[in-house]
């Protein structure tokens, strides 16, 4: 990336320009990701609550604060400084709760939330964010961003057994638009995509219950049960598994986020949602590669209209989060991984290049990238931290053996 991209991207633009910065191919960027994050995530939640009983109303609380949470503070954030802050929940983190939450009292989950959350933000006003992120070298940070993607592009062409009409169609959509139109691409492919999917009958609105999000308040209650076994867990699996991944690959698409004070805002916003049933707010991992990406924008510094629309589409969908839970649940599994690869292959190939651009890293660049990609998990903590820390460990052996074979 040249300098003058680079202080394109560092320097936030005035608000009044954001009207000006709007463009179809960063509004459909912004679509997509919460396309697939909600259609792909938010099940788990809807699982999670079944495990504790709760009824429709506290589901429907549950994921509508955590999309008006999140959905809020990342748009304002984008709109704000320009640069393209994509937030989300913890999917490992509801991936814990469907079998943690099991004869747990929902008010001392509650507590156990809130605790996640105070853990965060002291994590981000103390400032022990910055330090991480600066000593992660640029090249590994790539690998880890294409070895978390990399399944996401696989996932293409498995896709196609389980759906072959509509996934050739995407494809062959996306083929042809990259060479007329490229800019419009993802978008082209998710309207053809849905266009197909209600051709064939594989989508079913008469299975959707339009209901209004009830937002239910529950009394938090602190047990120390409660916090050791989800509180503490939400907080490490959060950092671990989101926040470092999210930052990096914001770093990795070139930006230089103010990684404390975002981790804080995370906190805060899950503190204020804890009591509604949010169980974490987070840097978004996935959600961010789709809006950072070359095909959101080919100016860096005009992406942030995708991750501003992001969140205000997460916003709206708080109004009837309980609603939408269940339309996504049948929607064709076949649709989502198509389009969600189709939207990260640009991003993939970005993060491999850059990953191996420097022949002295490689090594340790391709170390990451094999183990983020494997789904190597450990404690609760999946491959996109652990493939960091063997890239980083990886890193500072090459570096010391070069170091010792000077002198």
């Amino acid at each position: 990336m040249s300098d003058a991209a680079q202080s394109s991207i560092e320097l936030p633009p005035a608000r009044h320009h954001a009207r000006r910065d709007i463009s179809a191919s960063a509004v459909a960027a912004g679509l997509v990701a919460v396309l697939v994050s909600f259609g792909g995530t938010a099940v788990l939640m809807v699982q999670a609550g079944h495990t504790a009983g709760l009824d429709s109303a506290r589901i429907g609380s549950w994921i509508g604060s955590l999309s008006l949470a999140f959905g809020f503070g990342g748009a304002l954030y984008s709109l704000r400084t320009g640069l393209p802050i994509v937030m989300a929940w913890s999917t490992p983190g509801a991936a814990l709760l469907v079998t943690a939450l099991a004869g747990v009292p929902f008010n001392e989950a509650i507590g156990a939330f809130v605790l996640a959350a105070a853990l965060t933000l002291a994590c981000g006003l103390f400032g022990w964010i910055d330090p991480i992120l600066r000593r992660i070298p640029g090249e590994i940070a790539a690998a880890m961003l294409a070895g978390v993607l990399l399944n996401f592009g696989m996932g293409i062409f498995g896709s196609i057994n389980q759906q072959p009409a509509l996934v050739l169609a995407m494809c062959a959509s996306y083929l042809v638009c990259r060479r007329l139109a490229p800019r419009y691409a993802v978008l082209v492919v998710m309207l053809v995509a849905i266009a197909i999917a209600f051709a064939l009958g594989l989508i079913r609105l008469d299975l959707l219950d339009w209901r209004f999000t009830e937002f239910v308040w529950t009394t938090p209650a602190f047990s120390t049960q409660a916090a050791v076994s989800l509180g503490i867990p939400l907080f490490v699996v959060a950092m671990a598994s989101q926040n470092l991944p999210g930052l990096a690959i914001l770093q990795a698409a070139g930006y230089r986020p103010p990684a404390s004070r975002l981790v804080a805002a995370t906190g805060l916003l899950g503190l204020l949602a804890a009591p509604f049933g949010a169980h974490s707010v987070t840097m978004g991992a996935i959600s961010a590669a789709i809006c950072t990406g070359p095909e959101a924008h080919p100016d860096p510094s005009k992406r942030y209209i995708a991750a501003a629309t992001y969140g205000l589409g997460y916003v709206a969908l708080s109004v009837v989060a309980g609603a939408v839970a269940v339309f996504f649940q049948a929607l064709p599994p076949a649709l989502l991984a198509a389009l969600a690869g189709l939207a990260l292959l640009g991003t993939i190939m970005g993060g491999m290049a850059a990953a191996m651009a420097n022949p002295q890293r490689r090594e340790a660049a391709l170390i990451t990238l094999l183990a983020t990609a494997s789904g190597f998990s450990f404690w609760g903590i999946g491959s996109a931290f652990w493939g960091l820390v063997a890239g980083l460990l990886a890193h500072a052996a090459f570096e010391y053996r070069r170091a010792g074979a000077q002198v």
